[in-house]
């Protein structure tokens, strides 16, 4: 890993330039090369460290600040190691779904499902007029329906827009 350390109002002992690149080590073992900025500086009682690390045309940074120059760059190095292990999680789970999607085995399974419930959805219900319900639905567009209990009858009942998307309907047991 390439270490560009730079001090701000702060000279950069041997002390501090070898604790960084130790504590780099970490950052080190998540990618092949790498290139890190560290810029360390005080301002008033606190010590500033920002690490900025760049690495396969992905840019991760961290800005701590702490009384002592030493906590600051270890709380940078937590900040930056999760934020790695977060992005490369979300990639493993992107090439997992794309490596699924692409089998031609489980396309021809999906095709093959018919008449299933292949998902479910929980939805919290609220006691509600059906006007309050129309309102609810209409703060969320992406919806389609709203399952409340009816204040009124003190039954669950359901609102749902119809085909024409300006008005609404109303679905409410018998009995």
């Amino acid at each position: 890993m390439k270490i560009k350390i730079t001090g701000k109002e702060l000279k950069i002992t041997e002390a501090i330039n070898n604790y960084v690149e130790k504590k780099l080590d970490r950052i080190d073992k998540y990618f092949e090369d790498a290139e890190a900025e560290v810029t360390l500086k005080t301002e008033k009682n606190e010590q500033i460290a920002e690490i900025c690390v760049t690495a396969k045309g992905e840019k991760y940074r961290a800005v701590t600040e702490d009384k002592d120059m030493y906590a600051s760059i270890d709380k940078d190095i937590d900040i930056l190691e999760g934020q790695i292990r977060k992005v490369k999680t979300r990639k493993e789970k992107m090439m997992k779904d794309a490596s699924l999607k692409s089998m031609d085995i489980v396309e021809e399974k999906i095709s093959e499902i018919k008449d299933e419930i292949i998902k479910t959805s929980y939805y919290e219900i609220k006691p509600m007029t059906p006007e309050d319900a129309v309102l609810k639905l209409k703060e969320k567009p992406s919806h389609n329906f709203l399952v409340f209990i009816n204040v009124e009858t003190g039954k669950v009942n359901a609102v749902h827009k119809l085909k024409d998307g300006k008005n609404y309907g109303l679905v409410e047991p018998e009995a």
